[in-house]
């Protein structure tokens, strides 16, 4: 198939590329929802008496999960009939973003058929995230070592050499997981990547990488429509199958274009969670060790149900926590400009 999209000017591939997902959204969504429910693909709650429930989360049993499969599937088609294929970049994003999709169901189906919160074994998702991982850092470092080179607000350019690849699959690793733990609650993860990703497509057309910034515009576009059934009360969760891949997709797109640490930035509320997580299993071990139990540093983790601990309602926490993430992304642009300035 002969992709035509980026033959068109600029502004004419990135509107249709926020076209199409988010047009796609509003007409599958309701179709995708109704055959969810018809599966029982119902959320697995954890236990409120584990102690990681709050209360009011008891009303979200039985919503359908593994409404992922719309975004990526719209992502991936919109990508697939009308972004520049030929593109190295772009390729590698997809590469990621098909094999954490594909485990991120897994995940889900397993939980599902289960009716349990476990679903494949933690070992297992690591080991088929590094596997893409090192597969997109290796081929691109392949077809361009200048690859290596990390911008450095303030500073320039820092070129990491061989040790690029072990430090992009960190980065790839590590934001999807984290992006994966922030989808705890309705419409939280979907906004949260919504701002990160229009942040990183500014920064690619600064960068002038346009296939990449078509491709986040479609990010962007499928979530939004997206959040459009997710917000709450949610009609369906993006499960696994999004938020793993989704992060994935932004960690690559962060290593195609040597913003890395800007990803840190841009991705700060993403960070703050699987901070949250680490902080509260670290200090629980710590703790039992000193005290001879274990004791928790938040009321709750990862941190959005903290503060859902501490009164916040569901909604209050998200739109903090959004209000937060585009603080973060604006800052994250300025020092994307600093960048700029140094190459």
């Amino acid at each position: 198939m002969i992709n035509f999209i980026y033959q068109l000017p600029v502004g004419a591939q990135l509107l249709l590329a926020l076209l199409v997902p988010f047009a796609g959204s509003m007409l599958i969504g309701p179709r995708l929802i109704a055959i969810l429910r018809a599966m029982k693909a119902g959320q697995p709650i954890r236990e409120a008496s584990k102690g990681v429930l709050a209360p009011e989360h008891s009303a979200k049993v039985g919503t359908p999960t593994m409404g992922g499969l719309m975004i990526i599937g719209l992502i991936m088609l919109t990508s697939i009939l009308f972004l520049d294929m030929g593109n190295p970049k772009l390729q590698c994003c997809l590469l990621v973003m098909g094999v954490t999709a594909i485990l991120g169901f897994l995940d889900d189906w397993a939980k599902i058929t289960k009716k349990s919160t476990d679903g494949v074994s933690g070992w297992f998702k690591i080991a088929l995230q590094a596997v893409a991982a090192l597969a997109c850092a290796g081929y691109l470092y392949y077809l361009d070592p200048t690859i290596s080179k990390v911008l450095v607000p303030f500073y320039g350019t820092l070129d990491l050499g061989y040790f690029f690849i072990p430090f992009a699959m960190l980065v790839i690793i590590g934001a999807s997981n984290a992006v994966n733990l922030t989808d705890g609650l309705d419409g939280l993860a979907s906004g949260c990547m919504v701002i990160a990703a229009m942040a990183f497509l500014s920064l690619c057309l600064a960068f002038q990488e346009v296939a990449l910034a078509n491709y986040l515009l479609c990010i962007a576009a499928a979530c939004l429509g997206f959040l459009w059934f997710n917000a709450h009360p949610a009609k369906v969760f993006m499960g696994d199958t999004g938020s793993l891949s989704l992060g994935g997709a932004l960690g690559t797109v962060a290593v195609c274009t040597h913003t890395e640490l800007l990803l840190v930035i841009i991705g700060g509320v993403f960070v703050a969670e699987a901070c949250s997580v680490m902080i509260q299993v670290g200090w629980f071990k710590v703790s039992r060790k000193l005290y001879g139990e274990g004791r928790r540093f938040f009321r709750m983790a990862p941190v959005h149900h903290h503060f859902e601990k501490c009164g916040w309602s569901e909604t209050q926490v998200c739109v903090r926590f959004w209000i937060i993430a585009f603080f973060l992304a604006v800052a994250g642009l300025i020092l994307g400009a600093c960048c700029f300035l140094h190459l």
